[in-house]
């Protein structure tokens, strides 16, 4: 699936247009357009057709497909907007004279409230009104007369179409009633002209578009904000001189020298230096990450304090941070199931539309003109057709779902939450039950000491660490670095070792100072209700003796991540049910879960068991989600509703999963539930509105309130109420951006 970018599109009509017409095309396997993006999704057979054929296939219909898929390093400068904003300062003076003449001539002539038009003025301004209509038709309408000549002949409509075709009939109404106003003045009221309408119209219109594409710039903050995380240059080293080159010119393999103070280039590996570096722009870790050589660093994160150098791993669209633009912008451009409804009426909209204008103007003149005569009847059933026309908007509908998507995914990103596809928010905001895995997720899975319990009463706890940790020293088991981590706590300097002999399975032995020490599980005579009670906590125990006499036990430990416990607690307290699934022994489970508050736990359970604990959950009728970071956990993720990745794990997990955390922080996890209820709850208001507005609108403008109150609704006010719905939608969206997680 590619996605590339699509000019042209002026509503949500467009989308269904695109999507109709390169389906069609031969090697085409699935087409997906967003108006809120301005883009296509297109799964397609590269030897069958290429992205230059399938744009070839839209232009005729006024579109065109951005062919180059590359990360782009700065965002593109709207010069649309600009163009549309100097647009704008011409006509808006205009569409400002004919509201204020519009206004006078009602209160004046209508109401009585204000004194009529001098005669000269009247005049004046008859023969004027023509001549700005044709200005601002010409000038702004061109979008629109382009929609209808593409409906006269490809047969395709859009939102264009419809305001083109209530403003051209205005328009032409008015230049016949002016050009011919002798001979049709025994027929019709010639005094009655709709310039006006066609002016403010399409005024109101364009304006609203204006305003809706920048609010719409609005929501792919996120995404141009990544992009604007990237360092525009390089020091690398060449021909073993320094040079300063662009970050395009930067190849796998280069040395790349990074001071304090300057961002990180390109991912790779540490080779000399060490600092702490500030990854909060990629992972929402507010906390800085102390790096030492042979570790990893990623493009576009802070280098706080000392100069290092590195060798480049990843350049270009294989960075972590091109990797993640494109997750985000791939999802933002993606569709949640419940656009589905929207999907539909969009694609029978404009047809459905047009069919009832018509079909307002008929009764106007078949039922009114017996009634109310010729001249009324047809001024009442040209307003109401071009009201049907211009109040009609399926832009609030397409933008409804789409908006709040692509403002729902970027708020997550900016925590560190990367989101697959739409359809992933969707389903996590039905998720009533959390399944987490134990090691790597709850846990932070490396071993810790967590006790040292005093056998000797010779000797203190320092001393028995010192010589645990010399004789470990040489060994490169997960036990003897956590043993050797805490004894640094008491010596940096640990005695040398002689006759050091690892015991496979048992332990390792050696000779300190004259002293054979040994490191070594607990075995029958050794065994006491100390060591059973540190084992019943899920603890591995180690025993330490010095010439054969036991001098300590050391409990080593997976322990609980710090947030782990609130994470717990936040979910329970929403009403969700969590649960631990692990391939762990039940008692180290059983004991990790009491610590964090969870009090369901499947233990004992092979890899391949757990996707069929995650069935049976979903079978008792459970939306389920599994978060989980290795690679045993990997199928467990691909078969939940939604699966949740650390980042911290592997890239196998990380690919069955549709959500990532970038740090492997739980809270990552609740705040990502509450995006997802926040994004859905917004699209459903968005739904709910964008209905409303048609359902209500359309019949008012049609004439539905004459009968009762003598009111035609003039279609000035249907062009300020169309703009104002989409705008009202994607500013319901951009609340999400304010959103407290």
């Amino acid at each position: 699936m590619t996605t590339f970018q699509i000019q042209g599109m002026h509503c949500a009509s467009c989308a269904v247009i695109i999507e109709k017409a390169i389906a069609k095309e031969p090697g085409v396997e699935h087409v997906s357009a967003s108006y809120a993006s301005e883009s296509v999704r297109i799964a397609f057979d590269s030897a069958v057709t290429t992205p230059k054929k399938l744009s070839s296939v839209i232009e005729k219909f006024g579109y065109t497909l951005v062919t180059v898929d590359e990360v782009p390093e700065t965002a593109p400068v709207d010069t649309h907007l600009a163009k549309e904003r100097s647009m704008l300062t011409v006509i808006l003076p205009i569409v400002a004279l004919s509201a204020a003449l519009m206004t006078w001539e009602v209160l004046s002539r209508d109401l009585g409230w204000l004194p009529n038009m001098s005669v000269v003025v009247e005049e004046f301004m008859h023969h004027l009104m023509p001549i700005l209509a044709t200005v601002v038709l010409v000038l702004a309408g061109r979008p629109y007369l382009a929609g209808v000549g593409r409906f006269v002949r490809h047969g395709m409509a859009n939102m264009d179409t419809l305001i083109g075709i209530g403003t051209v009939t205005a328009f032409l109404y008015s230049f016949t009633v002016s050009a011919f106003e002798g001979p049709l003045a025994p027929y019709l009221d010639t005094s009655v002209a709709y310039y006006d309408v066609t002016i403010i119209v399409i005024g109101l219109v364009s304006l609203g578009k204006y305003l809706e594409a920048r609010s719409k710039q609005k929501t792919g903050e996120a995404v141009r904000a990544l992009i604007g995380l990237q360092a525009k240059t390089a020091l690398v080293i060449r021909e073993d001189r320094e040079v300063e080159i662009p970050i395009g010119e930067v190849r796998i393999g280069d040395i790349l020298i990074v001071k304090p103070g300057e961002k990180i280039p390109v991912d790779g590996v540490i080779l000399t230096g060490t600092t702490t570096i500030d990854e909060s722009m990629l992972t929402g870790e507010s906390l800085p990450v102390d790096k030492v050589v042979g570790a990893t660093v990623v493009g576009a994160t802070l280098n706080k304090q000392g100069s290092i150098t590195y060798r480049a791993s990843a350049v270009g669209s294989d960075t972590v941070l091109a990797q993640i633009i494109r997750m985000v912008g791939e999802a933002q451009a993606s569709r949640a199931p419940i656009q589905a409804l929207a999907d539909r009426v969009s694609a029978v909209f404009v047809p459905m539309v047009l069919g009832i204008a018509l079909l307002a103007l008929l009764t106007w003149l078949i039922v009114g003109i017996p009634i109310l005569g010729t001249s009324a009847a047809l001024s009442y059933g040209l307003l109401s057709f071009v009201g049907v026309l211009v109040i009609a908007c399926p832009c609030a509908l397409g933008l409804a779902t789409p908006t709040a998507i692509i403002v729902g995914v970027g708020k997550a990103a900016q925590q560190g939450i990367l989101v697959k596809d739409a359809e992933q928010l969707e389903r996590l905001s039905n998720v009533r039950t959390i399944v987490f895995d134990k090691t790597g997720t709850v846990t932070k899975g490396v071993p810790e000491v967590v006790d040292v319990v005093m056998l000797s009463t010779t000797m203190d706890e320092a001393h028995a660490l010192t010589l645990a940790a010399s004789v470990e020293h040489d060994s490169e088991h997960p036990l003897a670095q956590a043993i050797i981590k805490r004894a640094t706590m008491h010596t940096s300097v640990f005695p040398p070792v002689s006759q050091f002999e690892a015991l496979p399975g048992v332990g390792v032995t050696g000779v300190v100072d004259g002293v054979r020490v040994a490191v070594k599980k607990p075995e029958g005579v050794d065994s006491d209700t100390r060591i059973r009670t540190l084992e019943d906590q899920g603890k591995t125990v180690v025993v330490v003796t010095a010439e054969g006499t036991p001098i300590a036990l050391i409990a080593l430990s997976d322990t609980v991540k710090e947030e782990a416990k609130q994470a717990v607690h936040d979910l329970i307290a929403q009403g969700i049910q969590v649960v631990m699934l692990t391939g762990d022994n039940a008692r180290a489970a059983q004991y990790i879960a009491h610590e964090v508050g969870i009090t369901t736990v499947i233990a004992e359970v092979l890899p391949h068991q757990k996707a069929e604990k995650i069935r049976a959950l979903q079978k008792n009728g459970a939306h389920v989600a599994m978060v989980g970071d290795g690679i045993n956990d990997a199928p467990a993720l691909a078969v939940a509703d939604v699966g949740i990745a650390m980042a911290t794990g592997t890239d196998v997990a990380m690919a069955s999963a549709g959500i990532t955390l970038l740090h492997g922080d739980l809270r990552r996890v609740v705040q990502s539930i509450h995006i997802a209820h926040a994004t859905m709850r917004t699209v459903k208001q968005n739904l709910f509105w964008a209905f409303a507005y048609n359902v209500i609108g359309i019949p008012i403008a049609a004439g539905l309130l004459y009968p009762w109150f003598g009111v035609v609704l003039n279609p000035v006010f249907a062009g300020a109420a169309m703009a104002l719905s989409s705008v009202s939608v994607v500013v319901n969206s951009l609340r999400l951006k304010t959103l407290r997680v």
